[in-house]
Formats: structure tokens, C-alpha cells, sequence
């Protein structure tokens, strides 16, 4: 069988999902790599910091024979194992380390010695995050946008799922976009969001029909930052507006924010525990907007919740959710919004129920904003 080249094709990798073998430390997967990619390192974190140390003492001779000591015998196996696994499994794809250089060559000699002759990512991984820096930079100067815009509540993630050409960043941000909107399970980091966010409109540009859909959103999903360059072209992209009756909104924020939350913690930590976690979830998410609601306001609404959170522990009865969730709709998001929405320079290309929103998408969308090259220029 002829040995596939190594590769510097970044733009081909992203677009059609080829399978990544990450082979830097551990330390260094999990402050950043890419989606699909999986960490199988060379050397574990203490191995590489013991190398580190070796190769500016005594230079990069002495911390390779280092390298070899450390990793040796069985252990040495063990690793070789699990690359040769992957590519067996996974014979399309590619592995990396940092620069595309000694760790990555090593691997591979190592791979080559099993009978396993694999492929690198010329220039590693700092080569990939450049690449998609960049891309990311420029599809945000070429592509158009329209925004999914809408009160607290009214559904537009589920709208956005349903419309052509969608770009979910709250998903890719593992994240509601609100003080209630944590999930069970962490965001990623800042790096692993803009390289998801760039693939993600990598494949919107190059694959998608006519305009992006994004939902809006602040500059921050959490604690996961808009890169500017996207945050300013939002900020003048024009939108949609969807549009659900107050009672609606409340059953939807009932159902993701209270019944399906409880649910996930429950099925996590068990009957007891889950049931305590959700509380102190739900508590916590009113607690983290207190200077915004004002002191008097956050107490008379943290009562309300206590109380239904009481009820519904004791009966199983979530209606009186719905006291604070209308409270604080009114009270506070929905001025909010309007406050916001004012503020923004993008025109409203329509406004309307979801069932309405899906068919202009379908069949008028593509002609407001038929002319990618001027794209930049709408608003």
C-alpha cells in the first residue's frame, strides 16, 4: 500500500471532518485543539516538563535521550498501541503535535517500527490555529449573516435548528447565553470555542446555501468570547425577529430551565443529590443577576422560587414556576431587550411566528442577501 504524503491541506481537513490523532501533552490538549481530534500524547505532562527542563539545561540531544528513557519498554508499547489503534480505526486521517516537528516524526518512527506508516499535519498544530485564525477573519468580511433575534423564551435555538444554513453558537459554546443557561457539563476553553466557531463557518461559507443564521448574541456565551471580527458583524447584520405569545414563552423557559434541568441532574447525581444540585442551580442563576434586579426585587423573586422549588419537591407540581419565570420575563429581560434591540444598526428583515420565520427563510431569505461579495455592506 503507498503511504499517504503528509499534508498541509487545513482547509480540507476541517471541511470534510478528518479524524485528528493530537499527540502533544495533555496540559496542552485541553487549553486548545480541535473538534474530532483526540489526545493520544507521546509523553504525559511530567514527562514533558522533565524534558522541558532537560533541553534548556543541556540542550535538545540530551532531553531526547531523556525522552527515550522515560518512555521505554512496556509504557513505550502501551502508547504505540493506542496510535496504531487509531489509524487502523481512522485510516483517512492525520497526526499532529505542536510544530510538526520532533514529537510528530518520533510518533511516526515509532508507528512505521509497528508496521504503521501514518501521516503528519505539516506545521502542527500552531500551523491549524493560524489557518483558522485567519479564515475565521476573513468568511466574517465575505459572508452574510442574518441574525436570529427574540425575547427571552420565545424559542429561537429551536427556530435556528430548523432554518437553512444555521451556525449554533450557544451549542458550540455549550451555553443558554443567559445567568440561567449553564449546562451540566463545562464549556469548552476560549480556544476550543473560536476553532469550533471557525470550522463551523468554514462549512456554512463552503458547503451552506445563502446566508448564515446565528442567533443573537451578546459578545460573551458564558464565559466563551465572540471574536471581534464576528461580534462587529453581527452587531450591524440584519435580523429576524421571532414572536411567541408571553404563556408560550413561560412553557418553554418551564420546560428547559426546570423540568428537563432537574431531569439531567437527577439521572447525573441520583434521586437526593440531583435534587439538591438542581436547587442550588436554579438559586445561584438568580442570585448571579442580584445587583441587576436590585436588592428588594432579587429577595421578593429568590421567595418565589424557593416556594415553588418547595412545592414542586413535595409534590411534583412545577406550576408555581411560573410566578418568577413571568416576573422576571416583564420585569427584566423583556426591558432589556427592547433596550438592546433600539441600540442595534441592523435593519429587521422580518418579524414573525416560527412557522412564518421558516417559510421566509425557505424562500425569500436567499434573495435579501443574494449578493455575497457586497455582504459587508447590508445593514
Amino acid at each position: 500500500m503507498t503511504r499517504r504524503a503528509d499534508t498541509d491541506d487545513f482547509r480540507a481537513l476541517f471541511l470534510n471532518d478528518v479524524p485528528l490523532m493530537d499527540v502533544r501533552a495533555p496540559t496542552e490538549f485541553q487549553k486548545g485543539s480541535f473538534p474530532l481530534a483526540i489526545n493520544a500524547p507521546l509523553m504525559n505532562d511530567e514527562e514533558r516538563h522533565r524534558v522541558g527542563i532537560r533541553y534548556k539545561e543541556q540542550g535538545q540531544s540530551s532531553a531526547i535521550d531523556l525522552g527515550h528513557q522515560l518512555v521505554r519498554d512496556d509504557l513505550r508499547q502501551e502508547r504505540v498501541n493506542q496510535w496504531v489503534r487509531f489509524a487502523n480505526n481512522n485510516p483517512d486521517g492525520y497526526l499532529f503535535c505542536f510544530r510538526g516537528g520532533l514529537r510528530s516524526r518520533i510518533v511516526q518512527e515509532w508507528m512505521a517500527e509497528a508496521g504503521m506508516d501514518y501521516p503528519l499535519i505539516k506545521g502542527g498544530y500552531k500551523a491549524l490555529r493560524r489557518f483558522l485564525i485567519d479564515e475565521l477573519e476573513a468568511i466574517c468580511q465575505r459572508m452574510p449573516i442574518i441574525l436570529v433575534s427574540g425575547r427571552t423564551g420565545t424559542g429561537k435555538t429551536r427556530l435556528l435548528d430548523e432554518l437553512p444554513n444555521p451556525v449554533d453558537l450557544e451549542g458550540m459554546a455549550n451555553h443558554r447565553g443567559s445567568s440561567f443557561g449553564r449546562t451540566l457539563t463545562p464549556q469548552p476553553s476560549q480556544i476550543d470555542f473560536e476553532n469550533r466557531l471557525a470550522v463551523a463557518m468554514m462549512k456554512a461559507w463552503h458547503h451552506g446555501q445563502g446566508p448564515a443564521f446565528l442567533e443573537d448574541e451578546s459578545g460573551l456565551i458564558g464565559r466563551c468570547r465572540l471574536p471581534d471580527g464576528l461580534r462587529e458583524r453581527m452587531a450591524q447584520a440584519p435580523m429576524v425577529i421571532l414572536e411567541r405569545p408571553l404563556d408560550e414563552r413561560v412553557g418553554i423557559i418551564l420546560q428547559d430551565y426546570v423540568t428537563d434541568m432537574v431531569t439531567a441532574f437527577v439521572d447525573r447525581d441520583g434521586h437526593d443529590a440531583g435534587w439538591m444540585n438542581f436547587r442550588e442551580h436554579l438559586l445561584s442563576a438568580l442570585d448571579r443577576i442580584r445587583k441587576r434586579l436590585g436588592g428588594a426585587r432579587h429577595q421578593a423573586l429568590r421567595a418565589i422560587m424557593e416556594r415553588a422549588l418547595d412545592r414542586q419537591q413535595d409534590s411534583g407540581d412545577v406550576s408555581d414556576h411560573r410566578d418568577w419565570i413571568i416576573a422576571l420575563l416583564r420585569d427584566y429581560y423583556d426591558p432589556m431587550y427592547d433596550y438592546q434591540l433600539g441600540q442595534r444598526e441592523g435593519r429587521i428583515l422580518a418579524q414573525d411566528s416560527a412557522e412564518r420565520l421558516r417559510q421566509w427563510a425557505a424562500s425569500e431569505a436567499p434573495a435579501a442577501m443574494a449578493d455575497r461579495t457586497v455582504a459587508h455592506s447590508i445593514s
